[in-house]
């Protein structure tokens, strides 16, 4: 997640850099053949180039409101774990109690237990979320994407690895367990419930304070299936496909039919400049001289039309899917370590983690 008010429009361009050298040459190339070589005939009526580039816009619009419900649906779902977890830990804390038959000491261990089972769930959704999906990898391997990642961003999922992290929060035999089993994070929530249910019938916990805590396992089951729902499901192929072909075809035809239009603009000035008293002054000189070319200025206003376009669609693109580990993405990893704050301090737990510190304004 970018957090600075505006993106640079430095930083945007050094981004694009590789497609606007693209569109210049695909600029260059008809103007040339229509000016130097002369032929005329080369180019494409505005109108129906109009009719395409609105029918282009509403393509790109269209997938940039797809692309921002799936994000901000993603972010309400970690808006949903911040609160859940904090109800969960609120719960632990508080209705699983001294009866009178246990010590405080394993009272305390136990709470401790389930909250940092509860933040080896979160470790292990995280790092589900951040796996590549077939459909992400071309984002990835991008080379404007790939530049700026290396020089702005550390993906902590995708260097270190999860049993690494997982290990700190729960016991040996329960990390060999859940990485037997296809999904991790389940496992836990399943190891879970399971314990609960042992304090249950240790007495620890009534029936109905059992059944509360319950209700948040099932929660976190729920929010758990939403961000896998939008992992697991792209933003549609055929749609997004479409959508590349329209726009490269628009950006290709451009320069053809801003070309004429350029060239008709300059004839007009040659027009006027026929009515000057002197046509030896240099300014007058000049001015037919850009007349004469006026064609070529085509190619800085065809090159910026075509930024535009294509910027927007990358922008919905790279915007589609928000765990993958991009700069758009919701942040779960700092979310999870707000989380993990927050209800170990809820429980009076030791060696509590400090905040991730992000550089270069990306939170991720």
């Amino acid at each position: 997640m970018y957090i600075r008010k505006t993106y640079p429009l430095k930083g945007l361009l050094h981004w694009t850099r590789r497609y606007i050298y693209l569109f210049l040459l695909f600029s260059l190339i008809p103007v040339f053949l229509f000016d130097i070589m002369g032929w005329k005939w080369l180019h494409v009526p505005w109108l129906p180039l109009g009719v395409l580039g609105t029918a282009v816009s509403f393509i790109v619009s269209f997938k940039n409101n797809a692309s921002y419900d799936r994000l901000w649906e993603a972010r309400k779902i970690w808006g949903g774990i911040v609160n859940t977890s904090r109800s969960f830990t609120v719960m632990v804390k508080d209705f699983i109690v001294d009866n009178g038959k246990t010590s405080e000491k394993n009272l305390n261990s136990i709470h401790k237990e389930l909250v940092h089972r509860h933040i080896a769930w979160m470790t292990a959704l995280r790092y589900q979320l951040r796996k590549d999906k077939p459909w992400e990898n071309h984002l990835k391997k991008d080379k404007s994407n790939e530049e700026f990642r290396s020089q702005n961003m550390y993906v902590i999922e995708d260097n270190i690895p999860i049993k690494d992290v997982i290990s700190n929060y729960i016991s040996p035999s329960e990390v060999e367990e859940i990485f037997a089993k296809g999904n991790q994070a389940s496992q836990l929530l399943g190891i879970q419930s399971k314990r609960l249910k042992e304090i249950h019938k240790q007495g620890l916990i009534d029936n109905f304070r059992h059944m509360e805590i319950e209700k948040s396992i099932v929660e976190l089951y729920t929010l758990q299936g939403k961000s896998e729902r939008i992992k697991n499901f792209p933003y549609p192929r055929q749609f997004a496909t479409l959508n590349f072909i329209f726009l490269w075809v628009f950006i290709i035809l451009l320069p053809f039919g801003i070309m004429e239009e350029f060239e008709n603009i300059g004839d007009k000035i040659l027009e006027a400049l026929a009515n000057h008293k002197s046509h030896t002054a240099i300014m007058h000189q000049l001015q037919e001289f850009i007349a004469e070319h006026f064609v070529w200025l085509s190619i800085p206003f065809s090159t910026l039309i075509s930024w535009v376009f294509f910027t927007m669609e990358a922008i919905g693109e790279n915007s589609e899917n928000p765990f993958e580990g991009g700069p758009n993405d919701v942040p779960i990893t700092d979310l999870s370590r707000g989380i993990e704050i927050d209800i170990r301090q809820l429980i009076d737990d030791d060696d509590i983690p400090e905040p991730y510190q992000w550089k270069n304004d990306v939170i991720l």
